[in-house]
């Protein structure tokens, strides 16, 4: 797949013969997804691998951890299996002679509610779930997996709905059989099943079919707000606007609306798998935190996924992937996520918002004065599973916000030096627009991002980006906003996403007060060098008290507009199997990070944030 735009589904498979694959899901609510092969063999030794590297999620699956059975029989007769001693995703047979295949039958463990660390991997409920079918199959190794046929088959329980990008041969009663397909286009086409499911078309001129697809805990959380419908349908117009293309043949955001599944998003080429809350859409303080998932997954069709960095386009699912441009995959997403959610309202964005938040959350991370952001993204496979505490100081993925950062700051001096008659936009739509249709993959390098911006505008990006990328940076990622005529500003209320964001996550954000963030009574993490951690407030901790008082979110609340004025902030913490309290010097009240305008400067994210299609139905503020 390198270097190349390689196709993804039939036109690419070779003459290697087609595995056959039966997924039984009717145990999946029970927490069990039986899975049989046929696979074709010759008489000789057989390797087997179970995909480890499965596209978009940065980092190794844990399938072979669930396996809760496994056995390898040819005519009949039991075959012994020994797995790899270095690689735990490899399994060693030998294959009888006379024998022309194997027959697999494995058992793979769903997580139980509210866990799962694998957005590629299945999750399922008493009421819904998703198939990832990279989580289920064993396949001969060495074989590239645009080669690989495989006809598969599904059987869903009794009385269960079902929908996938995957190509539908026939339905026959609770099973469906698909068109023979690649393993690629099979990984890269999860299902989404549920006793509650509805597909709902998005309409938007001159767009490729879409679906909205939900499947949800209950028949009310199907009643979809008529408003959100109309958000995504102005988001596909305005990503068509924006890329000039669209990189597949027809779409689907599939979203699973569960409290009992871990909140994720997984792009693949021709739909999104998206997991929340049950009333994330339905809620609209919750959906104001939520629907940028889809914007995001969405650019994800364009970015990641018909464009893919040369050292992510891997020919199988065994390689371990070069992540260092992760900060194209994910930061420019990010940006055009925010962008496109601002164009189209989704959810009621506003992008000022969304960029204060990312701007203090990195300008509060002091680890970006020993660590790059490339480091970031090429441990991205450790950072995924870092825990919370500690982030600030040892850095997380925040090729995320500080790579959107560093796209802001490239727009805006794009649409300063050409004095608005190009912007990033141009180069979007030159370097990920492509031609519609497909899927396909076509690789990039470095290079190449930079050769791109150069036409857009002739200017040092190759020296821009070292800067901002390669090397640590200590200063806080706000010279984007400032060229963009904005500055990062202080308030003692937050913005409507910000409260939203503690609402719905239970969290309270006083990483620019007295650096603390806390979920609930946990002190998640605290800020190196803040008012906190000199008090010496250690992450991890639990809030017990506030002056005296047992700790609730109002008396905390109090308690720190009441310093402005002089008054005292003691906190009771609890820590291992001790208990301390820490009196924090600190006179500044609530602070909350917002945007504001920088007056004689021109305002140049009223322009980014401004609709390219429906402009005279919907503009939102910037």
């Amino acid at each position: 797949m390198l270097g190349a735009a390689v196709a993804v589904g039939l036109a690419a498979l070779s003459a290697a013969p087609p595995i056959d694959l039966e997924v039984d899901l009717r145990d999946a609510p029970s927490g069990v997804v039986h899975a049989r092969l046929v696979i074709p063999a010759r008489p000789g030794p057989l390797t087997l691998v179970a995909p480890k590297w499965l596209p978009g999620d940065h980092r190794p699956s844990n399938a072979v951890a669930e396996l809760a059975s496994l056995a390898v029989t040819a005519g009949g007769r039991p075959l012994a299996w020994t797995r790899d001693p270095v690689d735990p995703y490899a399994f060693h047979l030998q294959v009888p002679r006379g024998a022309d295949r194997v027959e697999v039958a494995l058992d793979q463990l769903a997580p139980p509610a509210g866990q799962g660390s694998s957005a590629a991997g299945s999750s399922f409920t008493s009421q819904l779930g998703v198939l990832g079918w990279g989580t289920a199959v064993l396949v001969p190794a060495g074989v590239p997996a645009a080669e690989q046929p495989v006809r598969a088959r599904l059987t869903l329980p009794r009385g269960w709905k079902a929908s996938t990008a995957l190509p539908i041969a026939a339905r026959e009663g609770e099973a469906m059989r698909f068109a023979p397909a690649s393993l690629e286009l099979l990984v890269d086409s999860p299902v989404l099943a549920g006793r509650h499911l509805v597909e709902l078309p998005v309409h938007a001129p001159g767009a490729p079919p879409h679906l909205l697809v939900v499947a949800a805990e209950s028949e009310e959380a199907l009643a979809i707000p008529a408003e959100l419908r109309g958000d995504v349908e102005r988001l596909v117009a305005e990503a068509g606007a924006l890329f000039g293309a669209y990189p597949f043949a027809s779409y689907r955001f599939l979203v699973t609306l569960s409290d009992e599944i871990v909140f994720s998003g997984l792009e693949h080429h021709q739909c999104a798998d998206m997991r929340m809350p049950e009333r994330a859409l339905l809620d609209p303080v919750a959906r104001r935190t939520r629907a940028g998932l889809l914007s995001h997954e969405y650019v994800h069709a364009w970015n990641g996924k018909s464009r893919r960095p040369q050292g992510m386009a891997t020919a199988d699912f065994q390689a371990p992937p070069d992540a260092r441009l992760l900060w194209v995959y994910e930061g420019l997403t990010h940006y055009l996520g925010w962008v496109l959610a601002a164009r189209s309202g989704l959810g009621g964005a506003r992008l000022p918002d969304s960029i204060a938040v990312a701007a203090q959350g990195m300008a509060s991370t002091t680890g970006r004065a020993w660590r790059s952001l490339e480091d970031t993204a090429a441990a991205a496979q450790v950072g995924y599973g870092a825990r919370s505490e500690g982030a600030y100081a040892r850095r997380s993925v925040d090729f995320y916000w500080e790579g959107a950062l560093v796209w802001l700051e490239a727009d805006a001096r794009i649409r300063r030096e050409s004095r608005g008659a190009r912007s990033l936009d141009d180069f979007v739509r030159a370097f990920l627009g492509g031609r519609s249709g497909g899927p396909a993959v076509s690789a990039y390098r470095v290079e190449d991002v930079i050769a791109a911006l150069g036409k857009v505008a002739p200017l040092d990006w190759a020296g821009f980006l070292e800067a901002r990328v390669v090397r640590a940076r200590p200063e806080a990622p706000t010279a984007g906003i400032e060229a963009a005529g904005w500055r990062l500003a202080m308030s003692e209320t937050p913005s409507s996403l910000q409260a939203a964001q503690e609402r719905v996550l239970g969290s309270f954000n006083l990483e620019a007060s007295v650096g603390l963030y806390l979920s609930d009574d946990r002190v998640v993490d605290v800020v190196p060098g803040s008012p906190a951690a000199r008090a010496g407030i250690p992450p991890g901790a639990k809030l017990v008290a506030v002056n005296g008082r047992k700790h609730t979110r109002q008396r905390l609340e109090d308690a720190l507009r009441a310093t402005e004025r002089g008054g005292a902030l003691e906190l009771l913490v609890e820590s291992g199997e001790r208990f301390h309290t820490h009196a924090i010097a600190w006179r500044g009240g609530l602070r909350y990070p917002v945007l504001v305008r920088e007056a004689g400067v021109p305002d140049l994210l009223a322009a980014v944030a401004a609709p390219r299609t429906v402009a005279a139905v919907h503009a939102p503020a910037p």
